[in-house]
C-alpha cells in the first residue's frame, strides 16, 4: 500500500510561507537541489492544493520551451509533464494540465483508493491548505520536513488550529550545509 507523504519546507517556528506567501527564505542551493531530486525519485504522484497547483501549472510547462533551462529544471519539467498529478480543490471545475486528476469531493475515499494502487508514494508538495485538510482527515502517513534556519514570526502553517496532538516517530534526519535539517517522520497511530 502506498503512503501519503507530506513534503514541506518549514521555518523554525513552523511556517510554510511568510506572511506574504513568499518562499524566498528557503536556502535553496545545489545541495538542496540534489536532496529535492532524491525526494522526487520516490514520488509516484505529486499532490497539490489549488494555489500550488496553479503556480506549478503556470511555470513548469514553460521550462520545456526554454533552451536556457538547466538540466535539473528540464528533467523536472519533463517529469511533471508525464507524471500523474493530483490536485485537491473544492473550487476548481477542471484541471487541464497534462495527466492531472482533480479531487473535489469525497477526499478521504479518493485518496484511500489511490493509496491502494501499486506504485510509489503520493507526495504532497507544500500546499499547506490542502495538507491541513488531509491531516484533519487522518490521511497523511509520513512527514518529510526540511526545517530551515529562519524564524518568520508569522505566515501560513499547516499545523495550526488542528486541536489534536500529532505524535511522530523520527525515521531519519540529516543536516545540509545551509543549516537545513531534512527530517522524515512516521505518524504514530
Amino acid at each position: 500500500m502506498r503512503k501519503l507523504v507530506l513534503f514541506m519546507h518549514v521555518s523554525l517556528d513552523g511556517y510554510a510561507s511568510d506572511s506574504n506567501g513568499g518562499l524566498d527564505w528557503i536556502p535553496y542551493n545545489e545541495e538542496f537541489e540534489k536532496y529535492a531530486e532524491e525526494v522526487v525519485a520516490q514520488v509516484g504522484s505529486p499532490v497539490y492544493g489549488r494555489t500550488t497547483y496553479r503556480l506549478m501549472e503556470s511555470y513548469w510547462p514553460t521550462v520545456l520551451d526554454n533552451p536556457n533551462a538547466s538540466k535539473h529544471s528540464m528533467d523536472h519539467a519533463n517529469w511533471l509533464q508525464d507524471v500523474k498529478k493530483i490536485v485537491i480543490s473544492g473550487t476548481m471545475d477542471d484541471a487541464e494540465w497534462n495527466n492531472t486528476m482533480l479531487i473535489k469531493d469525497n477526499i478521504a475515499k479518493e485518496i484511500n483508493a489511490l493509496k491502494e494502487q501499486p506504485g510509489k508514494n503520493l507526495v504532497i508538495f507544500g500546499s499547506p491548505g490542502a495538507a491541513k485538510t488531509l491531516l484533519q482527515l487522518g490521511l497523511i502517513d509520513e512527514f518529510l520536513l526540511t526545517i530551515c534556519p529562519v524564524v518568520l514570526g508569522g505566515g501560513k502553517s499547516v499545523f495550526d488550529g488542528g486541536g489534536e496532538k500529532i505524535r511522530l516517530k523520527l525515521l531519519s534526519s540529516r543536516t545540509l550545509k545551509a543549516g537545513v535539517i531534512a527530517a522524515r517522520y512516521d505518524l504514530v497511530k
